[in-house]
């Protein structure tokens, strides 16, 4: 994972997002991925954006993940769920993420709400300690990797874990063509 200097991330609260620490004092043991292959590495906040971590860390866009937020409304009630996708691919927020949330149109949540809603740093976004009754979309690339690196729910460390630990997520659904190339 480039330069990154990672530990198990159960160990590093103080690295985490309180929703993220506490997922992890929580990973089923059943999960089929051992808690202590989550790792967590600290990183320069001010890079914490995808392009400029990748760069500044030696982490290949398609070894790295992005978790968007997104909404659409269906008899008046919002709908979230979190689409996780490699950052050599777009997430298909229109046509794939919209028919799973079952609503007529899906787009990014507002900042505000995704950052209240899930209680994590803007641009650290992670799947691990979403609310539980979202769905959490996982492009099938990304369960193909060995490892992948994703947000920690804070912008100034990123998390490094087996991509089939992804698929193993409360509320998790691993979805084919979720995303296209970017």
């Amino acid at each position: 994972m480039g330069t990154l200097k990672t530990e198990p991330a159960r160990t590093r609260p103080d690295l985490l997002a309180p929703p993220v620490a506490t997922a992890l004092a929580q990973w089923p043991a059943d999960a089929g991925v051992d808690v202590d292959s989550v790792l967590v590495a600290p990183i320069d906040a001010d890079l914490a954006d995808t392009a400029a971590f990748c760069e500044a860390y030696g982490v290949g866009l398609d070894e790295s993940a992005n978790c968007v937020v997104v909404a659409g409304k269906r008899e008046g009630i919002v709908r979230y769920a979190a689409c996780l996708v490699l950052a050599t691919t777009r997430a298909d927020v229109n046509g794939v993420a919209r028919r799973t949330l079952d609503v007529r149109k899906a787009s990014f949540a507002p900042m505000v709400d995704a950052v209240e809603l899930t209680g994590m740093e803007y641009g650290g976004i992670t799947p691990i300690g979403l609310p539980s009754q979202w769905p959490i979309l996982v492009d099938a690339r990304v369960v193909a990797m060995p490892y992948v690196v994703i947000g920690s729910g804070v912008r100034h460390s990123k998390i490094a874990l087996p991509g089939p630990a992804l698929a193993a997520l409360p509320g998790a659904r691993v979805v084919e063509d979720l995303a296209r190339p970017a």
